[in-house]
């Protein structure tokens, strides 16, 4: 229990944001909830108020969290029809942890801030597994005073928390993020499908470099996925799409070459074409698998 129970909103009750407000609401805050879809059973056992629209819950928190799939999707939450704009006023807080446009983030805090509000960005990386043990890594975009007033919430739902610089910033370091992730799946996949068709155990293959410069938190959990073919989501291809194609297209209209993104992407693309759009992002090594007619885990002709 906080010493200083506060008022908080959240909104976006996925696989990501129903971790994250239980955390919230578990550490004594009164929370007001508002999902598209069905509250998750582990919200609904709570104190956890629900609200009829984005707006009921902006006029009765203090400090609103988004944490919705895409860019068209919080600003349709913050400025549709009974969007959090509506209710909205001098001293609030907007929260956005979603994965979106880092662009589009600094037109939506400059709207917020018209309003008499604060605007955070603040993406997350760590996956389902990070929003369910609160190891989150946070990345923050906004002013220092409020950054500071938010932090100990943060603080709830995550383990690495960094104040990247003004509204934006934060949105630009999680697209810098997922660029790395991708790039990290695709190099783990080619070793262990190399490997594997070499006849070594990619297992013990996996185990051994766990111990050198190729360590990484990719070889150690998805590199394990690969090996048993566990794809079930923490992270869906669909998202990760997304994620690459935010960095592809600022990359453009920044006039900077992102080639090995644009890889990256084309393997997801590829997987989404074989009915994965819903598979955990290590499911990658599957389209390299299909280029190499061979899978991890077979005996070598």
């Amino acid at each position: 229990m906080t010493a200083q129970p506060l008022k908080l909103g959240f909104i976006g009750l996925g696989i990501m944001g129903a971790p994250m407000a239980g955390h919230l609401v578990a550490a004594g805050h009164t929370l007001f909830i508002h999902t598209r879809s069905k509250v998750p059973d582990a919200i609904a056992g709570t104190s956890a108020s629900s609200c009829t629209s984005a707006g009921e819950v902006a006029e009765k928190a203090d400090i609103v969290f988004l944490m919705l799939p895409d860019t068209p999707d919080v600003e349709a939450v913050l400025f549709g029809d009974g969007g959090v704009a509506s209710g909205l006023g001098k001293g609030k807080v907007v929260v956005d942890m979603s994965s979106i446009s880092p662009i589009a983030t600094k037109t939506f805090a400059q709207k917020i801030n018209e309003l008499g509000a604060d605007y955070l960005d603040a993406p997350v990386s760590g996956g389902q597994v990070g929003a369910q043990n609160a190891t989150l890594s946070i990345m923050v975009g906004g002013p220092d005073a409020v950054f500071e007033r938010v932090k100990p919430l943060f603080e709830l739902m995550g383990k690495n928390i960094t104040l990247v610089g003004g509204n934006g910033d934060g949105q630009t370091a999680k697209v810098a993020n997922q660029i790395i992730v991708a790039l990290n799946i695709e190099a783990v996949g080619e070793a262990l499908l190399f490997a594997a068709r070499a006849g070594a155990d990619p297992a013990r293959v996996r185990q051994a470099l766990m111990g050198g410069f190729a360590s990484s938190k990719i070889l150690e959990v998805h590199g394990e996925r690969m090996i048993k073919r566990t794809f079930a989501p923490g992270f869906r291809i669909e998202l990760h799409q997304k994620d690459l194609n935010l960095a592809l297209s600022s990359a453009r209209a920044l006039g900077v070459s992102l080639p090995n993104t644009a890889t990256a992407q084309e393997l997801f693309n590829s997987c989404a074409a074989h009915d994965g759009k819903a598979w955990d992002h290590s499911a990658m090594v599957r389209a390299l698998e299909k280029l190499a007619n061979f899978e991890i885990g077979q005996t070598p002709p």
